[in-house]
């Protein structure tokens, strides 16, 4: 797939996504941990889905409603991220690293979504 440039979310999020799938196969491979990290790659492969599919959606609604759960699962990346960390199969450098990426797109996916809604 390739990403459209001018879609600054969508992009990040895609990009975000493939580091997520390396994470997984180091936490998998390495540090053989398989339960958070499967949670880890499932929702942090999932914002860009719900993203891509908000683009196509056929009303504001929709939009609004994948737009939110890109927002959710952004959340639950960073919920899963701290547990990797605090089990000790993360260190802080990798947590910063991956942690950084996903605050941003936490950032870009709060001021969507509250836009969205008319809030500010």
């Amino acid at each position: 797939m390739k990403v459209k440039e001018d879609n600054v979310v969508l992009e990040k999020a895609h990009k975000f996504a493939q580091r997520i799938v390396k994470l997984y196969k180091y936490l998998t491979d390495e540090k053989h941990e398989f339960i958070l990290s499967r949670k880890l790659l499932d929702d942090g492969t999932d914002i860009g889905g719900f993203i891509k599919i908000a683009q196509e959606a056929e009303s504001h609604d929709m939009f609004t409603r994948d737009m939110s759960t890109a927002l959710r699962k952004c959340s639950r990346t960073d919920f899963w991220l701290q547990l990797l960390l605090d089990g000790g199969y993360l260190d802080q450098t990798q947590f910063d690293s991956m942690d950084t990426d996903n605050q941003e797109l936490f950032r870009l996916l709060t001021k969507i979504v509250k836009s969205a809604k008319g809030l500010r």
